[in-house]
């Protein structure tokens, strides 16, 4: 369950946000996670309203005039995170976690082509982020990773095998995980100390997908105390 959805239930005040002469407004939906753009669509009243109430994203379909929920036929859904409003009031953007490509065409992003040479359209290269690179780069894929056996479970996948068990073996991994942890932080040496820190991480991302969480949750809690 999105943690937007405790908000829902909250009054969409009118001047909150500015319309158009159509009663539209462009929302950019970015990955809240790997900080990657998504896709551009637009909202009426309506669809924000429903965006808000269910968590997930929902548009308003310029060309068959009606509302649509964002995976309704393709099952990629987009679960959302947070609506951010610019500061003119008139542009969203909604940060979700999508369960599939975000384009028709396959593609993760709709945005997989930049403009080349005399405006002749070419391939993108990797989406450029915070989360493309280093530490965080891997956390982002680890978790990818983990979330993507959660769903689909393969014969002879460990992490696979954890969610096959429950929630009470992961917690147990993450405990005596976490054992190890201070063991080797007393004795043992470097080394040692990262590989035992990272099969703690590696069980606590297991430990967040299995309850519908995220490392975008930590980190909001974070820069929450930090503030």
């Amino acid at each position: 369950m999105s943690n937007y959805d405790d908000a829902a239930a909250e009054p969409l005040v009118g001047d909150d946000v500015a319309f158009d002469d159509r009663g539209l407004i462009p929302a950019v939906l970015q990955d809240v996670e790997t900080g990657e753009v998504l896709m551009v669509a637009w909202m009426n009243r309506e669809a924000l309203r429903l965006t808000r109430e269910t968590g997930e994203a929902h548009f308003w379909s310029r060309s068959r005039q009606t509302l649509w929920r964002k995976g309704e036929t393709s099952g990629n859904v987009m679960a959302v995170r947070d609506i951010r409003v610019d500061c003119d009031r008139d542009t969203l953007l909604v940060l979700v976690e999508p369960a599939g490509p975000a384009c028709h065409t396959g593609e993760r992003s709709c945005f997989y082509r930049r403009l080349g040479p005399g405006g002749a359209l070419a391939e993108a290269e990797a989406f450029p982020s915070a989360w493309t690179g280093g530490a965080r780069g891997i956390l982002a894929e680890l978790f990818a990773v983990i979330r993507g056996r959660k769903d689909q479970r393969p014969p002879g996948s460990y992490t696979a095998a954890l969610f096959d068990a429950g929630g009470d073996q992961i917690l147990k991994k993450v405990g005596e995980e976490a054992m190890e942890v201070v063991l080797a932080g007393k004795g043992e040496d470097d080394a040692r100390l990262v590989a035992e820190v990272a099969d703690l991480v590696y069980h606590l991302l297991v430990l967040l997908a299995w309850r519908g969480l995220s490392p975008a949750d930590v980190e909001a809690e974070l820069a929450q105390r930090r503030s």
